[in-house]
């Protein structure tokens, strides 16, 4: 008998699956299925992205709605266009025996009154994002007063997108008899919350523990200094020839400068981020999709509702600010029972959280060095000699041969060879050659260890931790407003009520003068410049610094006084800057796939 008919599916049902392909149910769906139809409750269900999750509800969901009637009976949230999308798919492919359903995607950037039309024509099931479908309510376009189902999926990540408000408005408009069913991959107390407040003594279900990653996925990390951090990621995709991988940082900004200097370097590259149009976006994950792009750089909002099951890697070249997104980016891959590599890029004192992460996914890291440049080389010509080695002949060649193996015919076998992969190898070589090893640089960070040369600025700045900032929230809020580079800014110190940041001192007349009369929320933000001799004494924040003098903002520029340790420096001209060596992978006969025409135009710099 099909398993999955042993869990109490119908015979259409059977046989869409049989026509999918699918052999074995999922853990979540072998869990899952029986309860749903068995009752009518609700549901919580805990398992990673890319388990399975939507034939889990979707099954159940179509058996038991009643298809002669032209009612709207189930409704499914999503947190994203392409999630929404997706799952209206796998949806129609379940039901596909199922004569006259309909199900009918709900999200923003198509037609409002196209897809009101479409619900009109009696819409089953509707599957929305939050902010479209809370828009049609408003305009009375759809009805979800007689609901029977509502499904909550990926719920964690439409909270995390700040969603919250939006679907508490929504399901306000479903009767209150209706059977809930949430499923997320972590259980964050805004989820908690939403569980509380509109489901009645949920069932639960969970795969692994909960928060846990996937068990297709290993996990890595890599030790770099932080302005090696770029270096390092092309070493890392230089190591892997095959690799088809999500990227993801922390900002918008981040995400669209790593992809633009990939593109530059000649990789494949694209980016996805908040700030591309819809349009921008559905032609970068076509391209994705189609593997033009073997590199998506993307942020944690634009990333989600990536369904592709193919990635190989996914690779953090920033830590997210909340632990538990690890969670969902490294669920990008390992998906549909493959195995994946989730690897992390930290500096020295973002050592911590590995340990915060293996706490919440209970799977070790595994430490790993950067390659060096001979490595790469070594792959890279491996995967060259086993790439041609694998390649099919094409019979079309032989009207050529002759001439060919004459001009060949005073070679020998092993000069061949060595010719016919030398032209790959060199340019590998060439530019690793001379490059430095990564692992030496490995055991420093710019946070942690003062620089003995004059090339650094250290400043003083008059905001610290009572105004909600930790290091990194302060970094990444002095480069997006000076405008520089993710590495620019660093040794950033933050105390309760002030801190301490250092650029190269090529910045130094740039930041100075940005920072005279500088307000935010009708504060002056003072920036001053320490003394060298004083930085010993002030790196621990004691001496008259610890007092709450300097702390509570509120001086304009011309109220500074020359206090000890620091000295007032004059406006002065701005400075870019500029760098980027020339990747092996750009070569004359080769032209990067997608990409280039998606980045949005680059923000001009404050006048």
């Amino acid at each position: 008998m099909n398993a999955f008919k042993e869990l109490g599916l119908e015979d259409h049902l059977v046989q869409a699956i049989n026509d999918l392909g699918f052999e074995t149910p999922s853990e979540v769906q072998e869990k899952t299925i029986p309860l749903l139809l068995d009752q009518e409750s609700d549901l919580v269900a805990l398992a990673q992205t890319g388990t399975g999750k939507t034939a889990a509800f979707g099954f159940p969901m179509l058996q038991k709605i009643d298809i002669n009637s032209r009612t709207t009976q189930g409704l499914i949230l999503s947190p994203t266009r392409e999630l929404c999308l997706q799952i209206t798919n796998e949806m129609k492919l379940y039901g596909k025996h199922c004569k006259g359903l309909n199900v009918t995607a709900i999200y923003g950037g198509a037609s409002i009154t196209d897809q009101a039309n479409q619900v009109k024509r009696g819409a089953q099931i509707i599957v929305a994002t939050p902010g479209r479908m809370k828009d049609m309510i408003s305009r009375r376009l759809v009805d979800i007063s007689k609901i029977e189902y509502a499904v909550l999926d990926e719920a964690d990540e439409m909270l995390n997108m700040g969603f919250f408000e939006d679907i508490t408005e929504i399901l306000s408009y479903t009767p209150s008899e209706k059977s809930t069913w949430l499923f997320s991959a972590t259980m964050p107390k805004e989820v908690s919350l939403i569980a509380k407040k509109f489901m009645n003594s949920p069932l639960e279900v969970t795969v692994g523990h909960k928060n846990m990653g996937s068990k297709n996925v290993s996990h890595e990390y890599f030790l770099v200094g932080a302005r090696d951090r770029y270096q390092a990621l092309k070493r890392l995709a230089d190591a892997n020839p095959e690799i088809f991988s999500v990227i993801f940082c922390r900002t918008k900004r981040d995400t669209q400068k790593v992809a633009e200097q990939l593109i530059e370097d000649g990789y494949s590259a694209g980016a996805l981020h908040g700030d591309l149009s819809q349009n921008q976006r559905d032609v970068v994950m076509k391209s994705f999709r189609a593997k033009q792009i073997q590199m998506l750089v993307a942020t944690d909002v634009a990333a989600r509702g990536i369904d592709v099951d193919d990635i190989t890697h996914v690779i953090n070249y920033q830590l997210p600010d909340e632990i538990e997104t690890y969670t969902h980016r490294s669920g990008r891959t390992g998906r549909a029972g493959k195995s994946g590599i989730s690897m992390v890029i930290v500096s020295k004192s973002e050592v911590r959280k590995i340990k915060s992460i293996e706490r919440i996914i209970q799977k070790e890291f595994i430490k790993k060095e950067v390659p060096t440049g001979m490595e790469i080389c070594e792959v890279q010509l491996k995967a060259s000699a086993n790439k041609i080695h694998d390649t099919e002949i094409n019979q079309e060649i032989e009207p050529y041969l002759n001439e060919i193996n004459t001009l060949f015919e005073d070679v020998s076998k092993d000069e061949l060879i060595k010719k016919f992969f030398s032209s790959e190898f060199t340019r590998f070589f060439n530019y690793y050659k001379k490059s430095k090893d990564l692992k030496s640089q490995s055991g420093s960070h710019p946070e942690d260890n003062y620089r003995a040369d004059d090339n650094s600025t250290r400043y003083f700045i008059n905001i610290g931790s009572k105004d909600g900032y930790d290091w990194m929230k302060l970094k990444d809020f002095l480069r997006d407003t000076l405008q520089l580079n993710q590495d620019d800014v660093y040794k950033v110190d933050v105390k309760d009520s002030f801190a301490f940041f250092n650029t190269d001192a090529s910045h130094k007349d740039k930041v100075l003068e940005f920072f005279t009369d500088f307000k935010q929320d009708g504060r002056f933000i003072n920036v001053e410049i320490t003394e060298k001799k004083s930085r010993d004494r002030n790196r621990g924040g004691g001496g008259r610094r610890s007092g709450g003098g300097y702390g509570g903002g509120g001086r304009g520029r011309n109220d500074r006084s020359n206090r000890s340790g620091f000295k007032s420096e004059s406006r002065g001209r701005r400075s870019d800057n500029n760098s980027s060596g020339r990747s092996p992978r750009r070569s004359s006969d080769f032209k990067p796939s997608g990409g280039g025409d998606f980045s949005r135009p680059r923000k001009s710099r404050r006048k």
